[in-house]
Order: C-alpha cells, then sequence, then structure tokens
C-alpha cells in the first residue's frame, strides 16, 4: 500500500471538502428549488448586475470612441432597401408612365419596359432578400462581453479588453463546468426516473409521478443554461387533448415550456444519447415518436396525432410548426399538418432576449455539440413566454387558413414579423411554384388589359 504524505494528505482532503460543499451547494440553491418549482431569486439579482455592466461597458466604448473621432457604429439596418408594398400591376403602370407620354390605355400589352420590373425585383431579392437573413444571427446594438456580439462594434479599451478576459475566465472556467454538471445531473435523473415510473402500472400515481419526473429535470435542465424565463397568461396553458403549437428558435425551446408544464413530445426516433432519453421518456408518458421510414407519411402522422389528441386523458402534444429554427425576428410559414386534426390549438409565443446570449441555432453552421457549448458559454438565456387564448377551426376554414392565422397571432403577441415564406427555403430550392405565381400574375394582367378593350 502507498502511504500519502502529510501535503498530499491535506490536499486530498482539501479537494474532498471543496467537493461536498459544492455538491451541497447545489443540491440546496439549485436542485431542491427545482424539484419544489421555486427561486431565490439569484438568476434575477445576476441578470440585473449584467445589465449594469453592459452599460458600462457600452458608455465607456462610446466615450473613448468619442474623444478619438472614431466612427464605433457602422450603418446597419434590417432592411437595406426601402420596399414600398405595392402590387405588380400598380408598379408596371408606374414604369410605363414615366418611360412613355402616351396614356396606359393606348399602350401595347407587352411593353420592353416591364423587363425593368423583374429585374429591379431580382436585384432586390438578391442583395436583402426576406428569407435568408433570418437563418443568421440577430444584431445586437450594445456590446455584451461576448466575443459573438454585434460586428458594428470595432473599437475595444484596454479596461474592457480586461474585463472581456476576466468574463471569460469567469463563463468557461466557473459557469461552464458548474452547467455541465447540472445537465449532467438533469439528464440522468431524467433516464433513471422515467425508466423506474415506467415499471409502476398504469394508474393515477403513475401519471402523477411521470409528470412531477419530467417537470423536475426539465427545471433542472433549464438551470443549466442559467435560463431566466418570464411566462405570461398562464391561465391558457395547454390542456389534455390539445395541441400547443409555438415559434421555433432553438432545441431549448422544449425544455423552456416543459420547465412550466406537461407535454408530450412529437418527434423522430434517434439513436445515441438522445435514443436512449426517449426510450425512457417513453416508458412514463405516452410520447409520439417516429421511425424514419414513418415521418414522410403525412396520412400515418395524421393519424397517431388524431388517435392521442382524441384520448382526453393524455397530455397535449407540443408541435413546432415551422419545422426549421429561425433567428426570433420573425415567424415563418406554419406546416399545416397539425392543423388539419381538428383539435384545440393552444398559440404560444417565445421571445429571447439575445443581449445575455443568442438562442438561435443555426444548423446549417454549428452542430449541436458545438451549439450547446456556445449555450453553455453564454451569460444567460432570458426570454419571455406568452400563453395565447386557445383557438379552434372556424366553419369555412382550411387548414392552410387556420394555420396562418394562428402564426399571425403568435407574431403579432411576440413582436415578431409575420412571414408568408416556407422555412424549408433554408436548405432546399426555391420551388417552381413560387416563380408560377409571379408568371400567372403578370399574364393576368395583360389579359385582363385585352378583355377590357374587348368590351370597349
Amino acid at each position: 500500500m502507498f502511504l500519502l504524505l502529510p501535503f498530499d494528505s491535506l490536499i486530498v482532503n482539501l479537494l474532498g471538502i471543496s467537493l461536498t460543499v459544492l455538491f451541497t451547494l447545489l443540491l440546496v440553491f439549485i436542485i431542491v428549488p427545482a424539484v419544489f418549482g421555486v427561486s431565490f431569486g439569484i438568476r434575477k439579482l445576476y441578470m440585473k448586475t449584467l445589465l449594469k455592466i453592459f452599460a458600462w461597458a457600452t458608455l465607456r466604448m462610446e466615450r473613448g470612441a468619442k474623444e478619438k473621432n472614431h466612427q464605433l457604429y457602422k450603418p446597419y439596418t434590417n432592411g437595406i432597401i426601402a420596399k414600398d408594398p405595392t402590387s405588380l400591376e400598380e408598379e408596371i403602370k408606374e414604369i410605363r408612365r414615366s418611360g412613355s407620354s402616351k396614356a396606359l390605355d393606348n399602350t401595347p400589352d407587352f411593353e420592353l419596359s416591364d423587363i425593368f420590373y423583374f429585374c429591379r425585383k431580382g436585384m432586390e431579392t438578391i442583395m436583402d432578400d426576406e428569407v435568408t437573413k433570418r437563418f443568421s444571427a440577430e444584431e445586437l446594438e450594445s456590446w455584451n462581453l461576448l466575443s459573438r456580439t454585434n460586428y458594428n462594434f470595432q473599437y475595444i479599451s484596454l479596461r474592457l479588453t480586461v474585463l472581456w478576459g476576466l468574463g471569460v475566465l469567469i463563463r468557461y472556467c466557473f459557469l461552464l463546468p458548474l452547467r455541465i454538471a447540472l445537465a449532467f445531473t438533469g439528464i440522468s435523473l431524467l433516464v433513471v426516473g422515467t425508466t423506474m415510473v415506467g415499471y409502476l402500472p398504469n394508474g393515477r400515481l403513475k401519471e402523477f409521478l411521470s409528470k412531477h419526473v419530467h417537470l423536475m429535470c426539465y427545471r433542472i435542465c433549464v438551470r443549466a443554461l442559467t435560463a431566466i424565463i418570464t411566462y405570461h397568461d398562464r391561465k391558457n396553458r395547454p390542456r389534455n387533448g390539445g395541441i400547443c403549437v409555438a415559434n421555433h428558435t432553438s432545441p431549448i425551446d422544449v425544455i423552456i415550456l416543459a420547465s412550466d408544464g406537461y407535454y408530450a413530445m412529437v418527434g423522430q426516433v434517434h439513436g445515441g444519447l438522445m435514443g436512449v432519453i426517449q426510450r425512457a421518456m417513453v416508458k412514463a408518458c405516452p410520447h409520439v415518436w417516429f421511425e424514419r421510414s414513418e415521418v414522410k407519411d403525412r396520412h400515418l402522422v395524421a393519424k397517431r396525432l388524431t388517435e392521442h389528441v382524441q384520448d382526453k386523458s393524455k397530455l397535449p402534444i407540443l408541435i413546432f410548426p415551422e419545422g426549421t429554427c429561425i433567428n426570433n425576428t420573425s415567424v415563418m410559414m406554419f406546416k399545416k399538418g397539425s392543423f388539419e386534426i381538428g383539435a384545440t390549438v393552444y398559440p404560444v409565443a417565445i421571445k429571447y432576449d439575445p443581449q445575455f446570449g443568442d438562442a438561435f441555432w443555426n444548423s446549417s453552421k454549428y452542430g449541436m455539440v458545438t451549439y450547446l457549448l456556445r449555450m453553455m458559454t453564454s451569460w444567460a438565456i432570458v426570454c419571455s413566454v406568452w400563453y395565447l387564448p386557445p383557438m379552434t377551426r372556424e366553419g369555412e376554414e382550411d387548414a392552410v387558413q387556420f394555420a396562418n392565422r394562428v402564426k399571425s397571432a403568435i407574431a403579432r403577441q411576440g413582436g415578431l414579423v409575420d412571414l408568408l415564406w416556407d422555412g424549408g427555403l433554408k436548405r432546399e430550392k426555391v420551388k417552381d411554384t413560387f416563380k408560377e405565381e409571379q408568371q400567372k400574375l403578370y399574364s393576368k394582367m395583360i389579359v385582363g388589359n385585352q378583355e377590357d378593350r374587348s368590351r370597349s
């Protein structure tokens, strides 16, 4: 046997005491409050402190830039081209009037000047389209002491550089290990807890334990991100037999919502760690998982969802109809599948504050591991969640119209831009139907002119 020297023994004792103190602090201030759903207000105090530091840093940068006559802010706007909300016909008429002294009614059906409208629209789309900029990180108006921040800032003083370096040490050497430990604790408890609950016979006890195990573990995972969430209108929270639909910014949207309510998840069956979690969860709660071969079968998906919502004893389904992550500045087209079922829809609007950390997942640029590392090395995840009143499909309303009405309500409440574009354009080419639609509008205008002239 090896004998420890006095110095080595002291180191081992100090390490043991440190780990014991750390575990006790985690248990008392994070895990136990997560179990009972209470908060000591530490995260809100932390957020207020960060806001004061950010404000001081921004003022310091502005003062230094002013003294050196340095341009701190570069001109930046969300839309670099001013676009008037006019129709194709109105704009082409204006082009014809400006290019010809003849009256519009006497002009030929087609004029060569008409091509200038399509050329201009094409250039505008290339320079400033409404789609691709929704898949890049939102720009900030102030520096948040992160390297991934507003690109308008180019000047950093020595003091701010030192402050930024101190922030790096805090985020990577203190917050990151703490958050990894919490995430590991939450995921481990979720797998073990749901597996154990799954062995219980079906009944009220199993349902009660399943709900609270899920809720407890999601709350621990929320604390692993130092998430500060404000929930509004909780009286409108989704109920059994309904469908909860929300705008989609990040994979963490799931734990943001599930830490305040009970949901049945919908998704594709995965392998690896995610597969282990899915198999454990479905033992305790009737989540809806699809095999890869089943995902594209719309009728099978609709049938499984319909069977779930018709059972009023089952939890509401949580769905993100956009089908991809958007940068939290807008809401894009909702897929109509979940609106064809005929169930009550509970809309939810989620709005993140990028000042403390950008929650948007640019899946074409970052893998899941890289994204989670960015989240865990941010200052915090701050967001607001609004539960909107339940909505049902009206008599003469089809699924697309219903989906658009729900989407508009979410965009209006969250202060987001309501777009009709399909989020699938993030990875796919533009469908021919979009081009054909413009061709039809132009041909309709030409045919309309001919019909008007033939009647006269």
